[in-house]
């Protein structure tokens, strides 16, 4: 009973099955002959209609024809193969011959895809030539008014146009000819030829155009603004020559020749119709009239820089020569006293000798400048190379001068922090003598003699002549580090002191009663007799914190206290 149970319940599974899978293949069915009757539906035929309104010959007959026979054929064999396919998917289906089925939809996917870009194709070439005679016409008569009104400027205004009128007006009227084969063309129904052509013509149009609009300015360029510039530039290069200014190095007059060689050669472009190339030569021309413009302004300029900084040039020379003769002056006073390294003392001798040689240079340009056969602009290069040079001599001298002064100042610094390190030294002894400890430790003797030591060092060699400031220096550091250690160790060995004294007095309240604090206690007393006063602050602080957490912090306040009051 149960086989028959379960082969009932597998019967009904793949009826379901096959009755959801069969009903996919009928939505695709569906949707195929959806896409038929879409296809069939296209507005081939109203489209077609529309050729008919045109001329009907030539180019537009033989396109009209191959359209309506595609028309056809997509009517009367793609579309009916495609109903014929429709109802051997639909049998194949409906007797579950899927893979039939499924072959035969495919096959009127592709049938379908292709009659569909048949279709397209045919669209897109009858909207390119309905549109072709619609933008034609309109465009025609654009470029006819283009060219009435282009002829009527030529005429009126034919003289600002010069030798370039008869090839202008030639252009016009091969374009006025071709105008015509395009009206030819479109009574013939070419109309795709004669778009071709529309489009060319109007190109050409819109380059008469721009021409007829530049050629007269660059006629004026060529012939009376360019040449006036020429003689304008020529004849302030001859002014400025009158005026003292030697100009030979620009070479204005080779120029002037090449200027007006490459003005004659884009002139005749011109009358050939080469815009473009007439307006890069105009360019180029105003372009190097800027530049010979530039070079005289640059010797004006140059001019009066010369003339307005060249007698203070003068005049920081002279000083600067002084000032290296009272440079070496000092310097040889203080070398009496200090010791100065190599190099230093050469310095100034160095230095006499560049502004010596710049003294010479200064000379030259004075010559160069009164015989007045150079020109400005190099003077002005020259003058502002050597006040380059005499600023960095003069920078030189200044630091090596301050470098003189910083010796004695240094040395006077010295002596002051000599006296201050003695002065520490015997605040120290003050401080031990106030604490009233009852002696000194060996290793505290050592460092205090080592101080002293230190900056008696000092002392002997601020003493020395001539004076070595850099030994100095060194020395005096030494002596700064070493006096302050004794004074933190001084501070050390007082506060150690009290401490551990304060701190056994403490203590002793807990002698009798704890063995271990009196034994601790006991060495404790036996160090600070013999001035080991850390050793002693260990062991009192380790008896008296052994039976009394926090009593150190106590006993260090109330040092703390004594020493801020004394």
């Amino acid at each position: 009973m149960q086989y028959v149970i379960a082969g009932i319940i597998l019967v009904i599974i793949i009826f379901l099955f096959g009755f959801f899978y069969r009903k996919r293949y009928y939505t695709e069915i569906d949707r195929l002959e959806a896409w038929k009757i879409e296809i069939m539906n296209k507005p081939v035929s109203d489209e077609l209609s529309k050729v008919k309104q045109l001329n009907m010959t030539g180019q537009t007959e033989e396109l009209f024809e191959r359209w309506r026979q595609a028309w056809d054929e997509i009517v009367a064999g793609d579309l009916p193969q495609v109903e014929e396919l429709l109802f051997d998917a639909e049998e194949n289906t409906d007797k579950f011959r899927l893979n039939k089925a499924k072959e035969v939809q495919m096959k009127i996917e592709n049938v379908l895809t292709g009659t569909e870009e048949k279709i397209e194709n045919i669209l897109t070439e009858l909207n390119v030539l309905v549109g072709s005679e619609e933008k034609n016409r309109l465009e025609i008569e654009s470029l006819k008014e283009n060219y009435r009104e282009s002829k009527k400027k030529l005429l009126a205004y034919r003289h600002t146009y010069g030798k370039t009128a008869k090839e202008i007006e030639t252009k016009l009227d091969e374009l006025s000819s071709n105008v015509e084969q395009i009206d030819e063309l479109t009574g013939q129904g070419n109309y795709l030829d004669a778009r071709e052509m529309v489009i060319s013509l109007s190109d050409e149009m819109n380059t008469i155009m721009y021409r007829m609009e530049v050629i007269p300015p660059l006629l004026s360029e060529c012939q009376t603004v360019i040449p006036a510039q020429i003689n304008e530039l020529v004849a302030g290069f001859k002014e400025m020559e009158d005026q003292g200014y030697m100009l030979e190095h620009i070479d204005i007059d080779n120029e002037i020749d090449a200027l007006k060689r490459y003005l004659e050669e884009i002139s005749e472009k011109l009358q050939s119709v080469e815009i473009e190339i007439v307006e890069e030569g105009t360019k180029e021309i105003k372009e190097r009239i800027e530049v010979m413009y530039d070079l005289l302004e640059k010797e004006v300029h140059s001019k009066h820089f010369v003339v307005q900084y060249k007698s203070g040039a003068e005049s920081a020379l002279l000083q600067l020569k002084e000032d290296n003769e009272n440079l070496q002056y000092e310097m040889n006073y203080v070398q009496q006293g200090y010791h100065l390294e190599e190099k230093e003392m050469y310095l100034p001798k160095e230095l006499e000798k560049k502004i010596d040689k710049l003294l010479k240079r200064y000379a030259m340009f004075e010559t160069k400048f009164s015989d007045n056969q150079t020109a400005f602009s190099f003077l002005n290069d020259e003058l502002k190379e050597m006040r380059d040079t005499l600023n960095e001599l003069d920078e030189q001298q200044k630091e090596f001068e301050l470098h003189l002064q910083t010796l004695r100042k240094d040395e006077l610094s010295a002596r002051e922090k000599l006296v201050d390190l003695k002065k520490q030294i015997s605040e120290a002894g003050r401080i031990v003598s106030k604490s009233n400890i009852p002696g000194l430790p060996v290793g505290y003797m050592d460092i205090l003699e080592e101080a002293q030591r230190k900056i008696e060092q000092v002392n002997v060699s601020l003493n020395e002549k001539p004076l070595n400031m850099g030994f100095v220096q060194e020395s005096l550091q030494q002596a700064i580090d070493t006096v302050q250690h004794f004074h933190d160790k001084t501070n050390e060995l007082v506060e150690n002191a009290m401490l551990s004294e304060k701190v056994i007095q403490y203590g002793n309240r807990y002698r009798s009663s704890y063995a271990s604090v009196a034994e601790n206690l006991q060495i404790a007393e036996n160090a600070f007799r013999s001035f080991e006063y850390r050793t002693a602050l260990e062991h009192a602080a380790t008896a008296v914190e052994s039976v009394e957490p926090g009593a150190m912090e106590k006993v260090e306040k109330l040092v703390n206290e004594e020493i801020s009051n004394r």
